[in-house]
């Protein structure tokens, strides 16, 4: 399993629920597929262990966010009087946007631990409980529809 502590993405996209992060982790070929077409790479070039490790996805490694954070020397965007500043608002996926400008404020106020453990709860199907990544609109199992972003 992934180490927790690499998966507090500063943006507050916790990667903990990121397909691209489950796909590699569960080597999900069908699921790297799909999300090749959705970020228009190869299925190969989905991989990544979190925003925090080593192993970065192709978007990742380039973040203005993570290294606007690095820069300032702060763990993520929930310590930074600028937010939501101009990285955020001109990040060019919305659902991705819609996330953190959530996400942050409820990060500021319960910490990090707690963040990350909420995170993973949210993203869970209501109807049947399956665990699903951030972005879906259909559960899998159920095939409910859903907006947990």
């Amino acid at each position: 399993m992934e180490d927790r502590n690499k998966l507090a993405a500063p943006c507050g996209l916790y990667c903990g629920v990121c397909g691209v992060l489950m796909a590699h982790r569960d080597n999900n070929i069908k699921f790297k597929e799909r999300l090749s077409g959705v970020y228009g790479v190869t299925a190969e070039e989905i991989k990544c262990q979190g925003c925090l490790s080593d192993e970065l996805f192709t978007f990742c490694r380039a973040c203005p966010i993570r290294s606007c954070t690095t820069d300032k020397g702060i763990e993520g965007c929930h310590q930074c009087g600028d937010f939501p500043c101009h990285f955020i608002e001109d990040f060019p996926l919305p659902i991705g946007k819609k996330v953190m400008l959530r996400a942050i404020p409820v990060w500021r106020e319960i910490g990090t631990e707690r963040w990350m453990e909420e995170e993973e709860k949210r993203y869970h199907c209501p109807h049947c409980g399956y665990v699903v990544f951030r972005g879906v609109k259909k559960c899998r199992n159920c095939q409910s529809p859903l907006d947990l972003d």
